[in-house]
Protein backbone atom coordinates (compact mmCIF):
# COMPACT_ATOMS: atom_id res chain seq x y z
CA UNK A 1 0.00 0.00 0.00
CA UNK A 2 1.35 3.38 -0.79
CA UNK A 3 1.75 5.84 2.16
CA UNK A 4 0.68 9.34 1.74
CA UNK A 5 4.32 10.71 1.43
CA UNK A 6 5.39 8.17 -0.86
CA UNK A 7 2.42 8.89 -3.17
CA UNK A 8 3.37 13.01 -2.82
CA UNK A 9 6.87 12.08 -3.43
CA UNK A 10 5.53 10.28 -6.87
CA UNK A 11 3.64 13.52 -7.46
CA UNK A 12 6.65 15.66 -7.24
CA UNK A 13 8.90 13.13 -9.01
CA UNK A 14 5.80 13.27 -11.87
CA UNK A 15 6.46 16.95 -12.36
CA UNK A 16 10.24 16.65 -12.06
CA UNK A 17 10.62 14.04 -14.91
CA UNK A 18 8.44 16.12 -17.16
CA UNK A 19 10.83 18.57 -16.57
CA UNK A 20 8.98 21.16 -14.84
CA UNK A 21 10.18 23.62 -11.95
CA UNK A 22 8.89 22.71 -8.47
CA UNK A 23 8.20 26.02 -7.14
CA UNK A 24 6.54 26.80 -4.14
CA UNK A 25 2.84 27.08 -5.50
CA UNK A 26 3.74 23.76 -7.64
CA UNK A 27 4.36 22.44 -4.15
CA UNK A 28 1.38 23.50 -2.64
CA UNK A 29 -0.31 22.15 -5.33
CA UNK A 30 0.88 18.76 -5.01
CA UNK A 31 0.62 18.78 -1.00
CA UNK A 32 -2.70 20.01 -1.50
CA UNK A 33 -4.10 17.38 -4.34
CA UNK A 34 -1.85 14.42 -2.24
CA UNK A 35 -4.02 15.49 1.02
CA UNK A 36 -7.40 14.77 -1.27
CA UNK A 37 -8.92 11.58 0.20
CA UNK A 38 -12.01 11.39 -2.16
CA UNK A 39 -12.12 13.12 -5.83
CA UNK A 40 -12.28 16.79 -6.10
CA UNK A 41 -12.90 19.51 -8.96
CA UNK A 42 -10.61 21.96 -9.88
CA UNK A 43 -12.65 24.89 -8.10
CA UNK A 44 -12.16 22.97 -4.85
CA UNK A 45 -8.00 22.91 -5.15
CA UNK A 46 -8.13 26.22 -5.94
CA UNK A 47 -9.83 27.68 -2.73
CA UNK A 48 -7.44 24.96 -0.56
CA UNK A 49 -4.60 26.96 -1.81
CA UNK A 50 -4.81 30.25 -1.62
CA UNK A 51 -2.60 32.43 -2.69
CA UNK A 52 -1.63 30.04 -5.89
CA UNK A 53 -3.17 31.53 -8.85
CA UNK A 54 -6.26 29.76 -10.96
CA UNK A 55 -3.54 29.15 -13.84
CA UNK A 56 -1.12 27.12 -11.39
CA UNK A 57 -3.67 24.99 -10.86
CA UNK A 58 -5.09 23.85 -13.45
CA UNK A 59 -1.60 23.53 -15.35
CA UNK A 60 -1.03 21.13 -12.31
CA UNK A 61 -3.63 19.40 -12.85
CA UNK A 62 -3.13 19.02 -16.24
CA UNK A 63 0.37 17.89 -16.30
CA UNK A 64 -0.42 15.40 -14.01
CA UNK A 65 -3.66 14.10 -15.18
CA UNK A 66 -1.79 13.58 -19.23
CA UNK A 67 0.84 11.86 -16.99
CA UNK A 68 -1.23 9.39 -15.51
CA UNK A 69 -0.88 10.02 -11.37
CA UNK A 70 -4.27 11.95 -11.74
CA UNK A 71 -7.46 10.56 -13.51
CA UNK A 72 -10.03 12.35 -14.75
CA UNK A 73 -13.75 11.64 -14.03
CA UNK A 74 -16.67 12.66 -16.07
CA UNK A 75 -19.56 13.44 -13.67
CA UNK A 76 -23.04 13.25 -14.46
CA UNK A 77 -23.34 17.12 -14.59
CA UNK A 78 -20.54 17.82 -16.99
CA UNK A 79 -18.32 18.72 -14.45
CA UNK A 80 -15.15 16.85 -14.29
CA UNK A 81 -13.72 15.61 -10.26
CA UNK A 82 -10.05 14.50 -10.23
CA UNK A 83 -8.54 11.56 -7.99
CA UNK A 84 -5.38 10.42 -7.65
CA UNK A 85 -4.60 7.46 -9.23
CA UNK A 86 -3.27 4.99 -6.39
CA UNK A 87 -3.53 1.75 -8.64
CA UNK A 88 -2.47 0.53 -11.43
CA UNK A 89 -5.29 0.41 -14.48
CA UNK A 90 -8.53 0.72 -13.27
CA UNK A 91 -12.09 1.87 -13.45
CA UNK A 92 -14.59 4.19 -11.51
CA UNK A 93 -17.79 3.65 -9.65
CA UNK A 94 -19.99 7.16 -9.47
CA UNK A 95 -22.65 8.16 -7.04
CA UNK A 96 -25.16 9.75 -8.99
CA UNK A 97 -26.73 11.40 -5.97
CA UNK A 98 -23.73 12.17 -3.27
CA UNK A 99 -20.92 12.04 -6.10
CA UNK A 100 -18.91 9.66 -4.43
CA UNK A 101 -16.43 8.04 -6.08
CA UNK A 102 -14.79 4.53 -6.54
CA UNK A 103 -12.19 2.49 -8.05
CA UNK A 104 -12.67 -1.10 -9.07
CA UNK A 105 -10.69 -3.50 -11.20
CA UNK A 106 -12.88 -6.07 -12.99
CA UNK A 107 -11.14 -8.36 -15.76
CA UNK A 108 -14.37 -9.01 -17.47
CA UNK A 109 -14.27 -5.53 -18.74
CA UNK A 110 -10.65 -6.32 -19.56
CA UNK A 111 -11.30 -9.30 -21.81
CA UNK A 112 -14.50 -7.26 -23.08
CA UNK A 113 -11.66 -4.74 -24.49
CA UNK A 114 -9.37 -7.71 -25.88
CA UNK A 115 -12.56 -8.62 -27.82
CA UNK A 116 -13.24 -5.49 -28.70
CA UNK A 117 -9.89 -4.90 -30.16
CA UNK A 118 -10.79 -7.72 -32.89
CA UNK A 119 -13.76 -6.06 -34.03
CA UNK A 120 -12.29 -2.55 -34.33
CA UNK A 121 -10.38 -1.22 -37.36
CA UNK A 122 -8.12 0.27 -36.03
CA UNK A 123 -5.77 -0.04 -32.62
CA UNK A 124 -7.20 0.93 -29.55
CA UNK A 125 -4.83 2.96 -27.50
CA UNK A 126 -6.95 3.36 -24.37
CA UNK A 127 -9.91 3.29 -22.83
CA UNK A 128 -12.31 5.07 -19.70
CA UNK A 129 -14.75 3.97 -18.25
CA UNK A 130 -17.38 5.21 -15.37
CA UNK A 131 -20.27 3.28 -14.00
CA UNK A 132 -22.77 5.38 -12.56
CA UNK A 133 -24.61 4.06 -9.20
CA UNK A 134 -26.57 4.94 -5.96
CA UNK A 135 -23.82 4.25 -3.73
CA UNK A 136 -24.82 1.96 -0.42
CA UNK A 137 -25.01 5.13 1.93
CA UNK A 138 -27.26 6.82 -0.78
CA UNK A 139 -29.38 3.45 -1.61
CA UNK A 140 -30.09 3.43 2.24
CA UNK A 141 -32.02 6.89 2.83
Amino acid sequence: MTTPGAQRHDLIATLEDRGFRLTAPRRRVADSIEEQRDAFTAEYLCESVPGVGRATVYRTIKLLVESGALCKLAMPDGAPKYSLARVGHHHHTVCVRCGKVGDFRDSTVERMFRSLAKEVDGEIVGHRMEVYIDCSDCAAT
